[in-house]
């Protein structure tokens, strides 16, 4: 598999990979329509994701590309490891819930809130300083979330405090997320990282979908194979593909960049919601979300704050 080199390159791979993960709130919904939960969702996801990233992996190895240096976890490592697949398994869990409850547009806008929580706890724990620019950006994504709450009571379309609310807590544990792959467990390569916590996560969901008694709704799509278009889309298109794209741009124009140009992902399935769903927000839940995102970009031209979910430079 052949990606093209320098800065183009690399802008247009985490280009791609944004509106591919842009298209997993419409993606949702076709297999809610379906009969499925966000829990056997993200279960499927997580596991076609993992098969697709196998096969990437070994294609690449297969023609002597950037080969996959497996190292034995030392005991720190696989404690954050660990730790990041339980934060990733509420955090996909969270958004795709919100997804299924609120408008997806608005529920991006608030999962973007990540970057200034991240900010927070990167000042928090003493890893970075609340200079006059970081303070301007925070105060942007929380006049952005205010405004888009506003927006919202007033009667604004698709808005449901209970789905507003699981969108943050996909933010917030986004946050914990990055902050846990940047620090967590530096010694492992990103390829390991990617596959170990995109197939933890798959584990994560099966035990839970067990142990909620919602094995044979996970197991619909064979009895009713309309939803497998979209689940083969949500595993190989919106996950294993976008990841892998993603940490090829990263390597080519670095975090910081790569982290702005993510910012189409909102944009994106914002969009995509309004030509597919007829999701349409009010002017100002729109000015809220452009608050948010802008926010969101001022905090990552300070430096590597926020990458994207699933696609890190040390996270999937």
């Amino acid at each position: 598999m052949t990606l093209p080199r320098g800065r183009l390159g690399g802008s247009l791979a985490v280009a791609a990979a944004a509106c591919l993960f842009g298209t997993l709130g419409p993606a949702s919904r076709g297999a809610y329509d379906a009969g499925l939960t966000p829990l056997t969702f993200a279960l499927w996801r997580a596991v076609l994701g993992t098969l697709g990233l196998l096969v990437i992996v070994a294609v690449r190895r297969r023609v002597g590309r950037d080969p996959v240096p497996w190292v034995a976890l030392d005991g720190r490592s696989g404690v954050a490891l660990g730790a990041a697949i339980v934060t990733a398994v509420v955090l996909n869990l969270a958004i795709f819930s919100a997804f299924e409850r609120l408008s997806i547009a608005l529920a991006l806008f608030a999962f973007y809130t990540y970057p200034a929580l991240v900010a927070i706890g990167s000042v928090a724990i003493g890893e970075e300083g609340l200079d006059a620019g970081r303070l301007l950006a925070l105060a942007l994504a929380l006049v952005g979330m205010t405004v888009v709450v506003l927006g919202g009571s007033g009667g604004g379309p698709g808005f449901e405090l209970v789905g507003f609310g699981l969108a943050l807590l996909g933010s917030a544990m986004q946050a914990v997320y990055v902050i846990l792959g940047r620090r967590g467990f530096p010694a492992v390569p990103t390829e390991q990282a990617m596959l170990v916590i995109l197939g933890g996560t798959a584990v994560g969901y099966l035990a839970l979908t067990l142990a909620s008694g919602t094995l044979d709704v996970a197991l619909l799509p064979f009895r009713s194979p309309g939803a497998l278009p979209v689940l083969a889309w949500s595993g190989v298109a919106g996950a294993s593909i976008p990841t892998f794209l993603f940490l090829h741009g990263i390597r080519v124009i670095g975090p910081t960049r790569a982290s702005i140009i993510s910012l189409i992902e909102p944009v994106a399935g914002a969009t995509l919601a309004g030509l597919l769903l007829a999701e349409v927000l009010d002017p100002l839940q729109v000015a809220g979300g452009v608050l948010v995102l802008a926010g969101a970009a001022l905090l990552q031209r300070g430096g590597e704050v926020a990458e994207p979910h699933e696609a890190t430079s040390t996270v999937t």
